[in-house]
């Protein structure tokens, strides 16, 4: 992508100081690698062996006062999300005008490890996500690495993605399609799960809307939308089952098959409207 480093933005909260230590186990550190293969143990199966954690021998990272952060590795990919965070949301409060909804700014939270959220307690293995209790988004940046190197999705439109993706919940939340969503969840727990992947696929589509404007600007590079396409792939809900050892199954799915996700990011994409992401249609 062409951007100019140097700056971060004025939603960015850098909580990287703050996010309290590694969680423990019997003793031993468990990073990031470890608890995105509970991560996967936990899709595949539906069970949460995330609760492995509470037994004896495990602690919970503390709450630590808000440090000042000063890492140099990481300092180049702090201003490309906050490129990829400005970007984003000022192509949003363009896309939303017409429609009467005024965009307002989400935050990006980076951490480490884990934080609280107005959405209660997070680790890096949930990946990152949107709370709309407090409209942030939450980034452990290690997950860029577990992008690159576990699920085969390297690139920086590869990592742009993934926020896009986010801030797309961030736009469903201020259209009233989340409370939406939750409300028919609540309502009918059996299309709970459905409700889930035609949301996350609709996140999809808002991300490629984003890139479409980017595509128009001319802020891509030559190999850039393959670098975003590979990455919706290997976040489907099949290839993860896949590498937990398990067989596919459909009905467990909560985001949507690499077909899928590569389908509605494509189509967001290529029509660059709002009216192109109906992922509801046929939900019922």
């Amino acid at each position: 992508m062409r951007w100019t480093p140097g700056k971060r933005s004025e939603n960015l909260e850098d909580q990287r100081g703050a996010s309290g230590g590694r969680l423990a186990l019997g003793g031993r550190g468990l990073g990031i690698g470890g608890i995105l293969i509970l991560l996967v143990l936990s899709v595949v199966f539906r069970r949460d062996f995330f609760s492995l954690l509470s037994g004896a021998g495990t602690s919970m990272p503390a709450a630590d006062t808000a440090a000042p952060v000063s890492d140099a590795a990481e300092e180049p990919l702090v201003q490309f999300v906050s490129f990829v965070l400005d970007d984003a949301q000022a192509t949003w409060a363009q896309v939303l005008r017409p429609t009467g909804v005024t965009y307002r700014d989400a935050k990006l939270v980076l951490y480490r490890d884990a934080i609280e959220s107005a959405c209660g307690f997070a680790q890096s293995a949930t990946g990152p996500f949107y709370c709309p209790g407090d409209e942030k988004v939450y980034i452990d940046l290690g997950f860029y690495q577990e992008l690159r190197d576990r699920l085969g999705a390297p690139g920086d439109f590869a990592e742009a993605y993934v926020l896009a993706h986010e801030i797309g919940h961030h736009v469903q939340h201020l259209l009233g399609t989340e409370d939406q969503v939750r409300q028919a969840q609540r309502a009918r727990r059996d299309l709970e799960n459905v409700l889930s992947v035609r949301l996350e696929l609709q996140a999809d589509c808002y991300a490629g809307i984003w890139a479409n404007a980017t595509e128009q600007r001319s802020v891509l590079e030559q190999g850039d939308i393959e670098e975003g396409l590979q990455a919706a792939a290997s976040v489907g809900d099949d290839r993860l089952q896949r590498m937990g050892g398990g067989t596919v199954n459909p009905d467990a799915f909560t985001h949507g098959s690499s077909a899928e996700r590569v389908a509605w990011f494509r189509k967001g994409l290529t029509g660059g409207r709002l009216a192109e992401c109906d992922t509801f249609s046929g939900a019922r």
